[in-house]
């Protein structure tokens, strides 16, 4: 599988495991855990994506159960986590109301917590999870930069940022962000033309890409997208998913889909995308597809 450069020592894989509903599997064990990252280490998929958040808190333990009970994984892996949610749940069962905290103190709590989780010495790379309204960029973004310094982190981004938003934060750091992780897929067209891509793609940054399938949506269209989409995987010899992740993989921009499901089987069929290839024409007429109207 492909690589994908995000800075100097840091490579991720071109697909990316997500493990946001990894609590929601009935079978949470370390050995279950561990099969899934098996499943996608032979596929030569290494970047596994989590945060803080998932499963009320609780789902990076669950990486780290599977990486105690199997220390040599962690070398063969790159992970991702994002912080800055804060949500009446779990350890801050105690919030009055969900909010966003991008404060020195907080991420650097959360970053201990992650660490101490998900039984690692390090983070590969860690995302701000959401634009927070009240963060203050001279004190977001030295603490970031602090994490790179001590080791605790190798890299640093965002996710669901604006490219104001970027920027912001960027001008108060000496570390270069290196990616945007953001809501794109054949049901979420916005970041094609609402400028998110094209300000990355200048940048010469990849962006990731989350719900590349809609939540499973796309799965189930019986529209013309669906018809378009079952007609191409007929034709490539795979299902919709591979066809929809596969329509991100085109884009000029590099984009990195992270993909998220517990089915064994299908988790070993995550890399039929890469088996995918469309041409010009057939991008659009998936895009149109999903736009419901052709281009103009």
């Amino acid at each position: 599988m492909d690589r994908v450069s995000l800075a100097p020592d840091l490579e991720i894989s071109r697909l990316v495991y997500g493990m946001w509903r990894l609590g929601d599997d009935p079978d949470t064990s370390p050995a279950h855990v561990d099969r899934k990252i098996q499943t996608c280490l032979d596929q030569g998929i290494t970047t596994f994506d989590q945060a803080d958040i998932y499963g009320g808190y609780t789902a990076e333990g669950l990486l780290g159960a599977a990486l105690k009970a199997n220390p040599a994984l962690r070398s063969k892996m790159e992970i991702v986590t994002k912080c800055g949610i804060v949500a009446p749940m779990g350890r801050y069962a105690d919030a009055k109301v969900k909010h966003y905290n991008t404060s020195r103190a907080h991420i650097k709590k959360a970053v201990d917590q992650s660490l101490q989780d998900m039984a690692t010495g390090h983070i590969d790379l860690l995302l701000i999870h959401r634009p927070d309204p009240l963060m203050d960029h001279q004190d977001t973004g030295p603490a970031l930069d602090d994490l790179v310094k001590s080791g605790k982190v190798r890299a640093v981004g965002v996710s669901n940022f604006r490219p104001w938003d970027w920027e912001l934060l960027q001008s108060a750091m000496s570390t270069q962000l290196v990616t945007n992780q953001l809501e794109i897929s054949l049901g979420a067209l916005g970041p094609f033309s609402n400028g998110d891509l094209a300000f990355h793609q200048r940048l010469g940054t990849h962006v990731m890409a989350w719900s590349p399938l809609g939540g499973g949506a796309l799965m189930n269209r019986k529209d013309e997208l669906g018809a378009v989409l079952d007609e191409v995987a007929a034709e490539a010899g795979v299902d919709r998913g591979a066809v929809a992740v596969a329509f991100l993989l085109a884009h000029p921009a590099g984009i990195v889909p992270v993909l998220g499901t517990n089915a064994l089987e299908r988790i070993a069929r995550i890399s039929d995308a890469l088996k995918v290839r469309l041409d010009r024409e057939t991008w659009f007429r998936l895009y149109e597809a999903a736009l419901g109207h052709e281009v103009p």
